[in-house]
């Protein structure tokens, strides 16, 4: 078991549920400690009682909902495969990037996903990269820009349904 899992309704839950909100609407840079704090009805100093720093509590929530995208990526990854010829097609790449789309969007999480991440950070391109199979070098880099780019247009106000719709179009071109 992870750590950091809090118990339901402990003030870390609280924290928790609270960061996903605010970092979800606003960013790391907009999301204000005192705000996160205040919704969760505990202070600034319990909040670095749990988390050494913003940027700290920033990952575990970011981390959080990249294995939730993640989990749901493997499975769209997994459904077509089983269904294809061969693991590491387009079509596979496809499938996960756009239910991991969905799920972000669904998740309200296009904003915290779509922020700039430390490679070793990256829970998704890391569990892209065997996806893509044959790909060239570097094709892991370039879709996940992609993935993030149309995450960001939705969270600048763009209809999710009108990013994805660019999305898709770019992963199934031929």
């Amino acid at each position: 078991m992870r750590d950091w899992i809090p118990v339901p309704g402990s003030a870390k839950a609280r924290l928790v549920e609270s960061g996903l909100r605010h970092f979800g609407e606003r960013g790391y840079e907009a999301a204000s400690v005192i705000e996160i704090a205040r919704d969760a009805n505990v202070t600034t100093g319990s909040l670095y009682h749990h988390f050494e720093s913003k940027r700290a509590f920033f990952v575990v929530i970011r981390t959080e909902v990249q294995r939730r995208v993640r989990d749901r990526m493997e499975g769209a990854w997994a459904a077509v495969a089983a269904g294809a010829a061969g693991a590491g097609g387009r079509e596979e790449v496809a499938a996960a990037l756009l239910v991991g789309f969905d799920a972000a969007v669904h998740f309200h999480s296009a904003r915290l996903l779509s922020e700039p991440i430390e490679p070793e950070d990256d829970v998704l391109a890391a569990v892209l990269e065997p996806m893509l199979g044959p790909a060239p070098r570097h094709a892991g880099g370039v879709v996940m820009g992609a993935w993030r780019a149309a995450l960001a247009a939705v969270a600048a106000g763009t209809p999710a349904p009108e990013a994805r719709a660019g999305l898709e179009w770019l992963l199934t071109a031929p």
